[in-house]
């Protein structure tokens, strides 16, 4: 008993349809009854936060655009880059994250240091080897702007950066070390 549609449709064609007169008048009255339009209300308010949002949000980014500048440290230098070279972060958003998350937990580790007259000459040897970590660093980034990146160069930039945060890390257990063999001596030394 399945009938096509298509067949039925093209057979009534040929049958004309009318309106009567009047009747998308009386349709518009109906719909203006059941369905009564309503005034938005203007929310003045709302309209000033959102245009307050909106500069709020443009002088952000903005400000944020503006202070890209590399972290500088004494010891997680980037070396002397020139304007137009190149960096680790300037590759890939992803290898930028990567960068600043060392930098920023080399940074941190630094400034957790507490450097005294007794742990002096620990501090000064690991900071010899962080000066030479950086100093290949920046024989690596030379490199990274002369050939161009590749996955070497900037597989060993990442382990650069990996080793000063493991070498600041031991640092910080040794001197950790040392401070709770002093408190041991002291207490002995007390009782």
């Amino acid at each position: 008993m399945a009938q096509d549609l298509r067949e039925m449709f093209k057979d009534n064609k040929k049958e004309e349809f009318h309106l009567k007169s009047g009747h998308e008048a009386r349709f518009t009255r109906f719909l203006d009854k059941e369905i009564p339009k309503t005034k938005i209300k203007s929310f003045f308010w709302l309209k000033i936060a959102a245009s307050v949002l909106v500069l709020v949000s443009l002088g952000t980014f903005l400000l944020d655009k503006n202070n890209n500048s590399p972290i500088v440290t004494t010891i997680v230098d980037k070396g002397n880059v020139e304007e137009n070279t190149i960096s680790l972060g300037d590759l890939s958003p992803d290898l930028k994250k990567v960068e600043n998350y060392y930098v920023v937990n080399i940074n941190m580790e630094l400034s957790q240091l507490e450097v005294s007259e007794e742990n002096n000459a620990i501090v000064n040897s690991f900071m010899d080897q962080l000066g030479e970590l950086n100093e290949e660093y920046i024989k690596l980034n030379t490199e990274l702007n002369e050939i161009g990146p590749n996955d070497q160069t900037i597989s060993a930039l990442i382990k650069n950066l990996q080793l000063r945060l493991e070498l600041l890390q031991k640092l910080k257990s040794k001197l950790n070390e040392l401070k709770s063999s002093k408190n041991e001596q002291n207490t002995t030394n007390i009782i």
